[in-house]
C-alpha cells in the first residue's frame, strides 16, 4: 500500500490548508484567453508556473478578434493576450480591463511560407513573382491581426490587388498555417513564430518591418477576473523569466 501524507491528500482535493478545522480551497486557476500564435510558448510558460506550486492556468487559444468579442459578450475570463493593440483598445474602451494592468508584452515578424515538401525558390526570385500564381492562405484580413498585418504589407509592396482574389481566409493564423501544411494553399502569410512551430512548412521570405504596423502583443487583466492567481501569473509572464520563455520560441520582448 502506498502511503499518502496529509499535504498530498489536501493537494489532490484542491485544498491549500486547514484553518480552525475548516478547509480552505486552493486559489482557482486563471482562465487565459490568448492569441492563437501563442499556443506553444504560453503552454510552456504555464507549465513553468505550475511547477512553482501554482494551479495550472486554463488556456484558451483563438484569433484575437474572436476572443475580444467573447470578452465583450461577458466571458468570465481573467487575462487577455492579444496579437495586436486595436483589439485590446476595443475592450479597454468598453471598460473591461483592470486599469493599469495593460502592458506591452511581445513582438513578432511576418513571413511568407510554403509547404516544406516543395523545393525552396532561389533567394533572388522577387516576391511579386512568387505570389503571381497559386492560392495564398491568410488569417481573415477583415478582423484577425495576422491577416490585417499581411494585407498592410502586401498593399505597401504593391501586391495586394493581384493577390487578394486568390486569398484563402482562415479564422485564425493557425488555420492559415494548417492550409499550407495540408497543401491546400501554395503560399501562406503567417507570423515567423508560426512557421518555426511547424516542421511541415518553410519560411521563404520575411516582410520588411516597415511594410506593416509593428506587431505588438499586449496583455491585460480583465475586470471579470475572479482568480487570485491572475495578477501573479500576469506579473510572471512580464518578468524576465517569463519573457525569456517566449523569446526561446522566436518572439521579441518589448
Amino acid at each position: 500500500m502506498v502511503a499518502i501524507n496529509r499535504r498530498e491528500l489536501l493537494a489532490g482535493l484542491g485544498v491549500a490548508a486547514l484553518a480552525g478545522g475548516k478547509a480552505i480551497a486552493a486559489p482557482r486557476a486563471p482562465l487565459v484567453l490568448a492569441a492563437a500564435s501563442l499556443q506553444e510558448s504560453l503552454t510552456k510558460a504555464a507549465e513553468v508556473w505550475t511547477a512553482k506550486g501554482h494551479a495550472r492556468p486554463i488556456l484558451s487559444f483563438a484569433a484575437s478578434s474572436a476572443l475580444a468579442r467573447q470578452i465583450a459578450a461577458g466571458a468570465a475570463a481573467d487575462l487577455f493576450l492579444s496579437a495586436d493593440e486595436p483589439w485590446m483598445d476595443d475592450i479597454e474602451k468598453r471598460g473591461l480591463i483592470v486599469p493599469g494592468s495593460r502592458a506591452a508584452f511581445l513582438g513578432n515578424r511576418l513571413v511568407v511560407i510554403q509547404p516544406a515538401s516543395i523545393a525552396a525558390p532561389a533567394a533572388t526570385v522577387p516576391l511579386a513573382r512568387l505570389l503571381a500564381e497559386g492560392r495564398v492562405a491568410m488569417a481573415d484580413p477583415s478582423a484577425v491581426p495576422a491577416g490585417r498585418y499581411g494585407e498592410a504589407a502586401l498593399t505597401r509592396l504593391g501586391l495586394w490587388q493581384a493577390v487578394a482574389p486568390r486569398v484563402v481566409r482562415g479564422e485564425s493564423v493557425r488555420a492559415a498555417l494548417a492550409l499550407v501544411e495540408r497543401g491546400a494553399a501554395r503560399w501562406g502569410v503567417v507570423y515567423a513564430t508560426d512557421a518555426r512551430a511547424s516542421a511541415q512548412v518553410r519560411a521563404i521570405r520575411m516582410f520588411p518591418a516597415n511594410s506593416h504596423p509593428a506587431i505588438r502583443y499586449p496583455i491585460a487583466r480583465l475586470k471579470a477576473s475572479t482568480s487570485a492567481d491572475a495578477e501573479p501569473f500576469r506579473r510572471f509572464l512580464l518578468s524576465r523569466e517569463g519573457r525569456a520563455i517566449f523569446t526561446r520560441y522566436g518572439f521579441t520582448s518589448l
